[in-house]
């Protein structure tokens, strides 16, 4: 089977002959930003650019896998939040919220997909779908709706409204859902065969277990059920609390951290609900360490039955090509 098959495979817990080793967080890494040209802040607006170095790290790197954009905030600055582009070496933020007063006056753009640089990651998708030939999964990565909404509120505002204002919170939820759903349709039109959600608002470290299985995780589930495709939901932190409300929310799958201390317990707790992505150390191991500590973790990740062997969370703009190809080494070795 190719790298596509092999993945959609395994996101679905079917059987595969090995296990795929990709990145369903963020990809993009300064050495490949300098082979290839296609630097950040430029690559997070230039179509070209965005696909070009999103296939570096599959040609060079040897992920089995290429996902786009680079960010958490496209769909936020289209919506009205103001946006720092961030550096060569650090992300976009969210500087600027448009509703931190309320919900009165929540007003979807016209023509959403046509705002911002939503026309760019659109265009970079297609390039990328015809650039793999339909052998290598293309993962579309967008903010997930607790996170946008937090965005559009300020997260002060939001976890205020969590507790002082449940209606306000419920609304502006709500109105992130929507716009969500229509963003991760679009993304799959455009060429996408997976959505990759970043949610990390909905973190244990920032919102109650109890508030994510009340308020979040439905929300979540509308979400899902109302895209037209696979999608992988990731949380950071340790979401040991909540990994069985995760397990409900109707994805494929879940991508955790390192932070998950027993992840063959986290496999145990959710079953065959979803499968489960990562959770080689994006900080402390492929950053801060060398090829054999990077493959000491993934091949203790290939242990506990990881479905997908995966950085746990982003990858940091400054870890080594060569530390992401001895992840993809040790899946070889185990499997060899």
């Amino acid at each position: 089977m190719n790298m596509k098959e092999r993945f959609l495979k395994a996101l679905k817990g079917e059987e595969v002959d090995k296990v795929p080793v990709l990145s369903v967080t963020q990809t993009a890494i300064v050495e490949m930003m300098d082979k290839t040209g296609a630097e950040w802040p430029e690559a997070h607006s230039d179509a070209q650019k965005m696909a070009d170095l999103a296939m570096a790290t599959y040609t060079e790197c040897g992920l089995e896998g290429v996902r786009a954009p680079y960010c958490l905030t496209v769909l936020a600055e289209a919506m009205g939040c103001e946006v720092n582009m961030g550096t060569k070496n650090r992300q976009p933020s969210v500087t600027g919220h448009p509703y931190p007063k309320g919900v009165d006056n929540l007003e979807m753009p016209e023509n959403l997909l046509e705002q911002g640089r939503i026309p760019a990651v659109i265009e970079a998708l297609g390039i990328l779908k015809e650039k793999t030939g339909g052998e290598v999964p293309v993962i579309a990565g967008m903010e997930g709706p607790i996170t946008l909404a937090s965005d559009l509120a300020s997260v002060k505002k939001f976890m205020k409204w969590s507790i002082k204002k449940p209606e306000d919170f419920q609304t502006i939820l709500d109105f992130a859902c929507d716009a969500c759903i229509e963003y991760a349709n679009a993304l799959l039109d455009a060429g996408a065969d997976v959505i990759s959600v970043p949610d990390p608002v909905a973190s244990p470290d920032l919102m109650a277990p109890d508030t994510f299985d009340k308020v979040l995780k439905p929300v979540l589930q509308k979400f899902a059920d109302g895209v037209n495709g696979p999608m992988i939901l990731h949380v950071c932190g340790d979401v040991t609390p909540i990994l069985e409300m995760m397990a409900d929310c109707h994805f494929e799958s879940i991508s955790i951290e390192e932070k998950v201390k027993d992840l063959a317990g986290a496999k145990a707790k959710v079953g065959d609900k979803v499968t489960i992505c990562g959770n080689v150390s994006s900080p402390f191991v492929l950053l801060a360490g060398d090829e054999a500590k990077v493959k000491e973790a993934a091949k203790k990740a290939l242990d506990d039955g990881i479905d997908v062997l995966a950085p746990g969370c982003g990858i940091a703009p400054d870890t080594k090509c060569s530390n992401l190809r001895a992840m993809v080494e040790a899946r070889d070795e185990y499997f060899a």
